[in-house]
């Protein structure tokens, strides 16, 4: 026994204390940072990526190893209240408001408490910390995410840390799902399956999710789980799946046209069906005359009243000032837009582009993602996470460098004012930007030399 730790020791021993090092500086993040010290964030954030790298280099045929040492980076942060985000204390409250038969979309937390507060467990301290913005809006959280807000208050039995811990537990229980079928998908795909590594190692996917307790991993592991259900020609649970993941997030709405090149129409009319069916369960428990109403108008001022990190918005918006157009007045306007750009893009995806294949379809569902991140007037960093899993299904990186330089939003924690930093925005979107146009060029001129061999 004694032998072989020493033969592994021997063989792995510079990757063995680059995941130590990893498990410090995680360590770190987790227990000694605070938002505002943004020099120490982003020093180790890229300290964590360089490490990153160089373990998937060295190990990306050692399975077992690397997928310990993703499990073990999650862990540090199970016992700590996320630094990076105050979003955990309306999960709690809502999972509360669930578990006492209140409708999280009816009433605000300000009403609620303006009203005499009800018999929430520690309803005053989960009211302040979750700010004054989130408190006098109603809840544009999806059915399927309120029941798991509502699991873990349950499990957290009436303790935030309790809740924060059930959290993360669904959360990394939906990365190690998202590594088993990621894995699945990228052997279908003739793809190398240690791919997978670029999402489970990442630190921004580790950081924003089970660190700071955001639901786009178990919104992807539904979603990858359902591409995994088409490849073995089980549409019908595939539809399940998708449902599911609508129901945590709304994003992949975005991308349901997409599949009646896939399917074909009368298969995709049923696939539809399915899904519409499984979605609609999952709304009816908290459905009234109200909800429609509430829940739209909620879910609308992301399009048109809240700005951060954008990318075009905000070229846009430089130059509109530069001719006197009032920045509040644009963003309303630029908001109503959008999604009909989007629309248009599906559109022409999904009839103008060959969907068939499994791989072109993929790459077709990521740029429809990619064009709306880069269009939105906000992105938070953990929105892209689910640009990141599609990512490692095609050819392209961009969404990997994005995952680097994304950090550099929170620039914007640095002074009390939350003012954002132009220059920095200027840096992340031109590396983003850059290294997207030169693989198309590379990609574009690798087929051509194909064709001509």
């Amino acid at each position: 026994m004694a032998s072989r730790i020493s033969s592994y020791w021997n063989l792995h021993k510079f990757t063995i204390l680059m995941v130590l090092a990893s498990l410090l500086f995680y360590t770190s993040f987790a227990y000694d940072l605070v938002r505002t010290d943004f020099i120490k964030l982003i020093s180790l954030f890229f300290a964590l990526f360089f490490l990153c790298y160089k373990l998937i280099q060295f190990e990306k045929w050692n399975f077992n190893f690397l997928l310990i040492s993703g499990i073990l980076f999650r862990l540090i942060f199970l016992l700590v209240e996320p630094n990076l985000s105050q979003d955990f204390y309306r999960f709690i409250w809502d999972g509360e408001l669930v578990l006492s038969g209140i409708n999280p979309y009816l009433q605000s937390p300000d009403t609620i408490m303006e009203n005499g507060g009800i018999l929430l467990a520690n309803a005053q301290e989960l009211h302040n910390g979750m700010g004054s913005l989130s408190a006098r809006h109603f809840s544009n959280y999806p059915p399927l995410n309120q029941l798991l807000f509502a699991i873990s208050a349950f499990l957290g039995g009436k303790s935030i840390m309790g809740s924060l811990i059930a959290m993360r537990s669904i959360i990394i229980l939906a990365d190690i799902g998202i590594y088993y079928f990621g894995k699945k998908l990228l052997r279908y795909l003739n793809r190398s399956p240690y791919l997978i590594f670029w999402y489970f190692l990442n630190p921004l996917v580790i950081i924003e999710l089970t660190g700071n307790l955001h639901f786009e991993g178990v919104m992807l592991f539904f979603f990858i789980w359902g591409l995994c259900l088409i490849t073995l020609n089980k549409w019908l649970f595939a539809a399940i799946a998708f449902a599911c993941s609508i129901s945590v997030k709304l994003v992949p709405l975005m991308f349901l046209p997409l599949f009646i090149s896939y399917f074909g129409f009368r298969k995709s009319m049923k696939f539809y069906i399915v899904l519409g069916l499984g979605i609609l369960m999952g709304v009816l428990p908290f459905y009234s005359s109200e909800f429609l109403n509430n829940y739209t108008n909620t879910v609308g001022l992301w399009f048109s009243n809240f700005e951060f990190n954008a990318g075009i918005y905000n070229l846009i918006k430089q130059i509109a000032i530069k001719f006197d157009v009032k920045p509040w007045e644009l963003i309303k306007i630029y908001g109503k837009l959008v999604p009909y750009i989007m629309i248009g893009f599906v559109l022409l995806l999904t009839f103008l582009r060959d969907n068939k294949k499994m791989p072109i379809l993929i790459s077709s569902l990521l740029w429809v993602l990619a064009l709306y991140y880069f269009l939105s007037s906000t992105v938070h960093p953990w929105y892209i996470i689910f640009l990141i899993g599609l990512s490692i299904f095609t050819d392209y990186r961009f969404p990997l460098a994005w995952s680097v330089v994304i950090i550099l939003s929170y620039s914007a924690y640095e002074n009390p004012e939350f003012k954002e930093n132009l220059g920095f925005l200027f840096i992340e979107y031109f590396v983003v930007f850059g290294f997207m146009i030169y693989e198309i060029f590379k990609l574009k001129g690798l087929k051509l030399l194909i064709r001509k061999n």
